[in-house]
C-alpha cells in the first residue's frame, strides 16, 4: 500500500490532542473546515512520503459523515479512524480493538417491515473494514480483538441496552461515529 493522501477522522478533543501535539512539533498547517480543526503534514520514511489530512469532526454520525466527505472530497485515498468506545462483550477496559463490520444501532424501521438497521433502497447496512487496511494494522498493533462495532447517536449507560446489542447485532463495541465514517468511505470506494 503506497498512498499519497490520507485521511485520519477523531471525535473528540481529548483523542485529537495526543495528535496535534504531535503535528504541530513539525512543519504543518493549520485550518478550520465546517468549524472543525484540520492538520494537514507529510510523513515520509526513507522510501516514501504522502500528505496526511487530519480532522477533528466532533461528536456523532453527522460529524463524522461530514467529515469523511470533507477528506474524500480533497482527494484523500484512503480514510483511518481511531477512537474510545464502550465495550459491549467480549473486550476489556483498555483492550484495543480493530472492528471489521460496522452497523448503525439506532437506525430502525421495523414497524415499516424493514429488519434493524436496514435502510431502504440501500444494497447494504452492514459495512466493512478494508481487508488490506485491516491486516496491516493488526500487524503492527498486537493483541488487538475484531468483530462488530455498532453506532449511535446516543452515550450507552444503561447495561439493559448493552445486552440488547450483544444480542441483537453481536456487537464488541459500541461509538457514535464510526459507522457513519464506514458508510462514507463503503458507498464512496475509498478504503476505510
Amino acid at each position: 500500500m503506497n498512498y499519497k493522501k490520507i485521511g485520519v477522522i477523531v471525535a473528540d478533543a481529548d483523542e485529537y490532542k495526543p495528535l496535534a501535539e504531535k503535528v504541530e512539533k513539525g512543519f504543518f498547517e493549520k485550518y478550520e473546515v465546517l468549524k472543525r480543526t484540520v492538520h494537514k503534514y507529510e510523513v515520509k520514511s526513507e522510501k516514501s512520503s504522502c500528505e496526511v489530512v487530519s480532522i477533528l469532526c466532533g461528536i456523532g454520525k453527522v460529524n463524522a459523515a461530514a467529515a469523511t466527505m470533507y477528506l474524500i472530497n480533497i482527494g484523500c485515498e484512503v480514510i483511518l479512524n481511531y477512537g474510545l468506545s464502550g465495550g459491549v462483550s467480549r473486550i476489556s477496559r483498555g483492550e484495543i480493538t480493530l472492528p471489521d463490520r460496522f452497523l448503525e444501532h439506532d437506525f430502525d424501521l421495523t414497524v415499516l417491515g424493514y429488519s434493524p438497521c436496514e435502510k431502504p433502497a440501500q444494497p447494504s447496512y452492514i459495512y466493512k473494514a478494508d481487508e488490506k487496511l485491516l491486516a496491516a494494522a493488526q500487524g503492527v498493533i498486537k493483541n488487538t480483538k475484531s468483530g462488530t462495532a455498532v453506532t449511535g447517536d446516543r452515550f450507552i449507560c444503561d447495561n439493559k441496552v448493552r445486552i440488547e446489542l450483544r444480542d441483537r447485532f453481536n456487537a464488541m463495541s459500541c461509538d457514535m461515529e464510526t459507522a457513519a465514517i464506514a458508510y462514507a468511505c463503503n458507498y464512496s470506494n475509498v478504503p476505510f
